[in-house]
């Protein structure tokens, strides 16, 4: 009768335990609290934990290029680190570590929230991530991340209102496209481009985003531009 009293107690204390351990990831309580140093750009931020300095990289996600050493400053990048530092400054922020933890530049890799929200959803929402590094086994919420990307697209926002901006493998920067095609009229410079959303918009040289534009159309005029449907790009 002891034997089976020791035996149901062990049973018992199994089922607490495995119980326990789905209420401690539901609740999130599998998440590590950190003191959020600096944030270096829109996906890399550097935390204290355990009294020791880490550079975090955000899994499943890319931002634009803010401070790359071979890149220029890349559109919708300040956005970014400035969405992702508004959201972790004076917020209780937690990391989910990936599987495997850190990459081979050695930074922690996880998913970051700051309280309770995901930052890196918070960042696809607003058009100013894509979903990429897609890599087994740190694939836990990328079917998530991709509806609300796609949401994003339809929408045409942040790096999606730039037609070819955001390829499969990064994005483009000014020195990767040309000032000008060789079948365009060089007399005429103003470039029709139209979204991901169908609408058409058109780029006079002294906008923020003429040089990364891939245009569809050229115009000699703004309104050419605007007879042919097309309106002026906000920035």
């Amino acid at each position: 009768m002891k034997n089976n009293m020791n035996i149901w107690m062990l049973l018992f204390s199994a089922f607490l335990f495995l119980g326990g351990c789905s209420d401690f990831q539901s609740t999130g309580k599998n998440r590590i609290p950190v003191y959020v140093e600096d944030v270096i750009d829109g996906d890399t931020i550097k935390v204290r934990v355990d009294g020791k300095s880490e550079t975090v990289r955000f899994l499943l996600v890319d931002t634009p290029e803010s401070v790359h050493p071979n890149k220029p400053v890349q559109p919708f990048s300040k956005e970014a680190s400035s969405h992702t530092k508004a959201m972790l400054n004076g917020s209780d922020v937690e990391l989910e570590l990936g599987i495997g933890e850190r990459d081979k530049y050695g930074r922690l890799l996880a998913y970051v929230y700051a309280d309770g929200e995901s930052v890196q959803k918070s960042l696809l929402k607003n058009g100013l991530a894509r979903v990429a590094y897609v890599f087994e086994p740190n694939t836990k919420y990328v079917e998530d991340f991709e509806k609300i990307q796609k949401q994003a697209q339809k929408e045409g926002i942040g790096i999606w209102s730039l037609e070819n901006y955001t390829q499969e493998d990064g994005y483009i920067s000014d020195d990767t496209v040309t000032e000008k095609e060789d079948a365009a009229d060089t007399k005429c410079t103003i470039k029709g481009n139209i979204n991901s959303s169908g609408e058409k918009i058109y780029h006079v040289e002294s906008g923020r985003y003429y040089k990364i534009t891939k245009p569809e159309e050229w115009f000699c005029s703004e309104q050419e531009a605007i007879d042919a449907g097309f309106r002026k790009s906000q920035q």
